[in-house]
């Protein structure tokens, strides 16, 4: 790395663990049409786009699946977004990286105002 200036991270997966916080607004969206989600399927929501997997995994059609999604954020918005665990050692390596000089950049399909709190959140502590 040392001959690289920019280096770009993803989110989710890579230096935090949204598990805990997707699972629960799926259950609490879920739980709006009288659905107890299974935990196995639920954690197969995490990386795809929400619209694809409500459609594939509960045979949502699109106006269920915009309801859904529309419970999900209400949840993820209040709760969900704040149940994001960074991982061990990546604030100290971000540091690290931004210090040699390096430019750091995240990508990620989140919503850019969830990713900016998350990693406000997260990051600052």
């Amino acid at each position: 790395m040392k001959n690289r200036k920019y280096i770009l991270f993803d989110l989710d997966g890579t230096l935090s663990d949204p598990g805990e916080g997707i699972i629960n607004s799926l259950k609490y969206a879920l739980k709006q049409f009288g659905i107890n989600g299974d935990p196995q399927i639920l954690r197969k929501f995490i990386g795809p786009p929400l619209a694809d997997s409500f459609q594939e995994h509960y045979d949502f059609d699109e106006e269920k699946t915009a309801e859904a999604i529309r419970f999900y954020r209400e949840y993820f918005h209040e709760y969900g977004l704040f149940q994001n665990v960074i991982y061990p050692g990546i604030p100290e390596l971000l540091q690290d990286l931004t210090n040699s000089g390096k430019t750091l950049a995240i990508a990620t399909t989140k919503p850019t105002v969830y990713a900016q709190q998350i990693l406000e959140c997260r990051l600052s502590h």
